[in-house]
């Protein structure tokens, strides 16, 4: 891949988005697990034979969206140079998540703005796996800010990471670690067994990709401050908090974020009706309002724009 063909795959990513006329990948990529959850557990399977078939899963799907990717750019090269770098930027677009990210947080913003709890849940609800029905202001601020951190990193700067180390195959091929993860890799009783290998999978696939995004976050803190010490505070709280998260890897753009907005982040969540109380992440300070979603957004979008110009950058030296 070459820093034009990802310049042009960021903007297509800034201006289309993700169409759901666009016969996405990750979405063909959901239905196969979908799939293959239903046989799985119509066996009725023992916890060791659920674990077999998920590491199957975990090993099968990226490998085959890695090898379509070759076989698409193989395909178009083989008939013009040209058609073989339309292709690449097709591919390497589907796996930016930016704008998608950015209309759906738009989506709660402007609930709130209104003044509609009930439309912000419903918007929240399509961005977060927690409950939503009983949740004020705050808690959906919270659920946003913590969701926008998570996806800058899964979403954004984890595929510009793996366009650049190997091009749009190796970032497809991510793309399907990340849609098993979110789909199979819980700690339920369903998913304990036959999701553990995407879990683990995943946290391996992001560990590089949330520090780099975490670190992003706080140069574009500065960035957007202006300020030394507001750059200083979001490293300190990030190198502080960012181990306390239960995920080995969300923590550290969540404690990122919440040092740069001087926030705290984490608390209690609510899954299928169960309280669960996470690590609270930054300092007991603001309190939680609309505004600070508009922040997130803003180092959202800067963290994106430095990832993508040091991406570009980089092959622009590698590949010319």
């Amino acid at each position: 891949m070459t820093g034009g063909e990802l310049a042009l795959a960021c903007a297509l990513d800034a201006v289309v988005g993700d169409p759901r006329w666009f016969p996405h990948p990750v979405r063909g990529m959901g239905s196969i697990v979908s799939w293959y959850d239903r046989q799985v557990h119509q066996l009725f399977l023992s916890p060791s034979k659920q674990r077999m078939a998920g590491v199957l899963l975990a090993v099968a799907l990226p490998a085959g969206a890695y090898v379509a990717g070759e076989l698409l750019m193989w395909f178009g090269n083989s008939n013009d140079s040209l058609w073989g770098s339309a292709v690449t930027v097709l591919l390497a677009w589907t796996t930016l998540a930016a704008r998608d990210l950015f209309d759906h947080v738009l989506s709660v913003q402007r609930a709130l703005q209104s003044a509609s709890l009930t439309e912000a849940r419903s918007a929240v609800a399509k961005i977060v796996g927690r409950d939503t029905e009983q949740m004020d202001e705050s808690e959906i601020v919270r659920a946003t800010i913590e969701t926008i951190a998570e996806s800058t990193a899964d979403g954004i700067v984890a595929p510009l990471f793996y366009l650049v180390l190997g091009g749009a195959s190796l970032a497809l091929a991510y793309k399907a670690v990340s849609t098993l993860d979110s789909m199979i890799g819980h700690l339920d009783d369903r998913y304990r067994w036959f999701g553990w290998a995407s879990a683990r999978l995943d946290d391996a696939a992001n560990f590089i990709p949330a520090r780099i995004t975490a670190v992003l976050i706080v140069l574009s803190a500065g960035v957007v401050s202006r300020s030394w010490s507001v750059m200083q505070r979001t490293w300190h709280i990030l190198l502080r908090d960012g181990r306390r998260h239960l995920s080995p890897n969300s923590g550290r753009p969540e404690a990122a974020m919440a040092g740069a907005l001087g926030v705290q982040l984490g608390g209690i969540n609510r899954y299928d009706g169960r309280a669960i109380e996470r690590p609270c992440l930054g300092d007991p300070g603001q309190h939680l309002t609309r505004a600070h979603i508009g922040m997130a957004l803003t180092l959202m979008l800067w963290t994106s724009l430095t990832g993508g110009l040091l991406g570009m950058g980089w092959l622009l030296m590698v590949k010319g």
